[in-house]
C-alpha cells in the first residue's frame, strides 16, 4: 500500500485530491500537508501537518517520520497571482520543486508534478497542441511551469527519480473558490449565474481556452501515478484535456438551463495577454496512449452537474 504527502493540500486540487487518495489508499496513509493554519474541512479527517515547501529539512523529516514512498507536489502559484508577485513565485513553483526532488532523490519517492498549458507560449501552435513543441511562454508562472517540467526530467534521467506529470488547463470546480488562475472565470460565472443571474467576464469573447471538470483532473493525477513505468515513454508532462471553450460557449451552456442569465464584459489585460499566450486546444494523445487518459465530462455534462451541486449549495431551499 502507497504511504504518500501531499503538500499544497489546502489548494483547490489538494481539497478535492485528499478525500480521493484516502478513498483510494486508506486514511492513514495520506498525509495532507499546507501553510494553512485553518485547511478545509475535506483534508483534516486524517493526518494534517504544516508544512512550508521551502523549508527542505522539515520536508525530509516528514518524508522519513511517515514513510512516504510517494508525494503528490502541488504547492505553487497560480498565474495571476504569479505575474503580481513574479519573485515569490520563482521561489514557491522552483525552490519547492527542487526541495521536493532532492528530498526524492535522498529517500527514493515517487513525485507528482503538474504543470500547466501556461508552458506554452504565443509562438506554440495554437491549435491541438502537440506534445512535444515549443515552449516559450511569457508570463513568470510560464517559466516556472517550463522550468518545472525540465527539472523533472532531469531528475528521472539523472538520479532516477520516479518523477511523473501533467500538463494542466483550467480546471473547474465545485467545491473550492478559485484561485488567483487566468481560468478563473470559468469557475466563478457558475457562482455568479446561480447568486445574481448575471457575470462580468474578464477575458474576451473568442478566446479559447482548454479546461476539465475537477473530478477528470484527480483521475488524471491518480491514474498517471498508477501507470505501469514501461508504458510511460514521455513520463512528466502528458497533456490532458477535456474540452476547449470560450466565455460565449459556456454561458450558452449555462443558458440551457438558466435562460435569464446575462452576461458582459470588463477585460483584465493581464490575464487577457496571458490567456492570448496559451493554447487554444491541445493534443492529448499521448496520455491517451500511454496511460489510457480518457475524461468524462464535456462542457454540457459540466455544467449541468455545477448548477445542480451550486444549486443545493447555494440555495438549499429553492
Amino acid at each position: 500500500m502507497k504511504r504518500i504527502l501531499v503538500t499544497g493540500s489546502a489548494g483547490q486540487i489538494g481539497s478535492e485530491l485528499i478525500p480521493e487518495l484516502r478513498k483510494k489508499y486508506g486514511k492513514d496513509n495520506v498525509i495532507a500537508t499546507d501553510i494553512r493554519k485553518d485547511p478545509p474541512l475535506s483534508i483534516i479527517d486524517g493526518e494534517y501537518e504544516i508544512l512550508d515547501c521551502l523549508d527542505r529539512k522539515k520536508i525530509f523529516q516528514f518524508v522519513k517520520e511517515f514513510k512516504i514512498d510517494t508525494i503528490y507536489h502541488l504547492a505553487a502559484l497560480l498565474s495571476g497571482v504569479a505575474e503580481a508577485k513574479p519573485d515569490l513565485a520563482w521561489k514557491i513553483n522552483i525552490d519547492g520543486l527542487y526541495n521536493v526532488l532532492e528530498v526524492a532523490r535522498e529517500l527514493n519517492c515517487s513525485v507528482f508534478t503538474p504543470s500547466s498549458i501556461g508552458a506554452f507560449g504565443p509562438t506554440t501552435p495554437p491549435d491541438k497542441t502537440p506534445q512535444d513543441t515549443i515552449q516559450r511562454p511569457t508570463s513568470m508562472y510560464g517559466v516556472t511551469k517550463v522550468s518545472g517540467e525540465l527539472l523533472c526530467d532531469y531528475y528521472f534521467k539523472r538520479f532516477k527519480v520516479d518523477t511523473r506529470g501533467v500538463r494542466y488547463p483550467g480546471i473547474i470546480s465545485n467545491v473550492t473558490l478559485p484561485g488567483g488562475g487566468t481560468t478563473d472565470y470559468a469557475v466563478d460565472i457558475y457562482y455568479k449565474a446561480i447568486q445574481e443571474g448575471k457575470f462580468t467576464c474578464n477575458i474576451k469573447k473568442g478566446t479559447f481556452m482548454d479546461m476539465m471538470y475537477m473530478p477528470d483532473a484527480i483521475e488524471a493525477a491518480i491514474q498517471v501515478m498508477e501507470a505501469p513505468a514501461e508504458n510511460l515513454q514521455h513520463r512528466n508532462a502528458f497533456n490532458v484535456t477535456a474540452m476547449t471553450f470560450d466565455p460565449e460557449m459556456i454561458a450558452a451552456s449555462i443558458k440551457k438551463y438558466l435562460p435569464d442569465f446575462k452576461m458582459d464584459y470588463q477585460i483584465d489585460p493581464i490575464k487577457q495577454d496571458i490567456a492570448e499566450s496559451w493554447p487554444n486546444s491541445l493534443d492529448d494523445s499521448a496520455a491517451r496512449k500511454e496511460w489510457n487518459w480518457n475524461p468524462k465530462y464535456d462542457l454540457d455534462a459540466m455544467t449541468k452537474d455545477m448548477l445542480f451541486v451550486l444549486q443545493k449549495r447555494l440555495n438549499p431551499e429553492s
